[in-house]
């Protein structure tokens, strides 16, 4: 993969730079906001490693100049802090997943290859249900006409659901779909994820789909029990 670094702290980018290199990633690197997003905007990468408390430019305002871009890198934020209001805020911002600093490389390189397979899996077909539609070719989803701006991660979240519209989908499904059984993610990280996929998905005027099933999981379903539609070709 293709990936950037943007990180203040000398010593910590040299780590990541030099260790994934020898995981044959192919990596550059920033030490600061402006820098960071010059080179993401001049170059294509895969992934960006961001750290949040930059100089210059913070990683919030960061990722929100990517993706107003277009940027499709994956964006993986890297915190010191596990607050949940500056995760869901980082989330919210554009990023596909985050880790919580210190931790562990070997997680560190299994949340990228996560990332890199949802990058990679492009299923032909087309979910809907009610107005939801969900368009595994461009990796979008609509609520009637209004396009959600998911992330990849809320996208398989979701994706995952629309799946089994109709049943409930435990925490340990869910985890294991999108993230896979390497990585320790908890339940908090999940239903911060839930919390934001809730508020794009479940919109005022628009039926309530996104449910949790108490001591379950999650479950998407409307009360007319309508199921998922599966088409093979894409939308035009």
């Amino acid at each position: 993969m293709r990936i950037l670094i943007i990180e203040d702290e000398a010593r910590m980018r040299d780590l990541l730079r030099d260790g994934l290199r020898e995981h044959d990633h192919s990596v550059v690197t920033a030490a600061d906001g402006i820098d960071g997003l010059a080179m993401a905007r001049d170059y294509r990468f895969d992934l960006i490693l961001l750290d949040l408390m930059l100089p210059g430019i913070d990683g919030w305002q960061v990722m929100r100049d990517l993706r107003e871009s277009g940027n499709s890198a994956s964006v993986l934020m890297l915190t010191a802090c596990d607050a949940e209001p500056q995760v869901i805020a980082g989330l919210d911002a554009g990023a596909d997943d985050y880790l919580t600093k210190p931790f562990a490389f070997r997680e560190l390189l299994a949340r990228i290859a996560s990332l890199g397979r949802a990058r990679q899996s492009c299923p032909r077909s087309i979910l809907a249900i009610d107005t939801l539609l969900l368009d595994h070719i461009r990796h979008a989803a609509y609520r009637g006409e209004i396009d959600l701006g998911l992330t990849r991660t809320e996208f398989a979240i979701l994706s995952c659901l629309v799946k089994s519209a109709g049943h409930p989908v435990t925490r340990a499904a869910l985890l294991e779909s999108v993230w896979g059984h390497e990585l320790a993610m908890s339940r908090s990280n999940l239903d911060s994820f839930i919390s934001l996929l809730r508020k794009k998905v479940d919109q005022p005027s628009e039926k309530r789909l996104v449910h949790t099933v108490k001591g379950v999981g999650y479950m998407v379903h409307v009360e007319t029990d309508h199921l998922p539609t599966m088409h093979n070709e894409p939308v035009p």
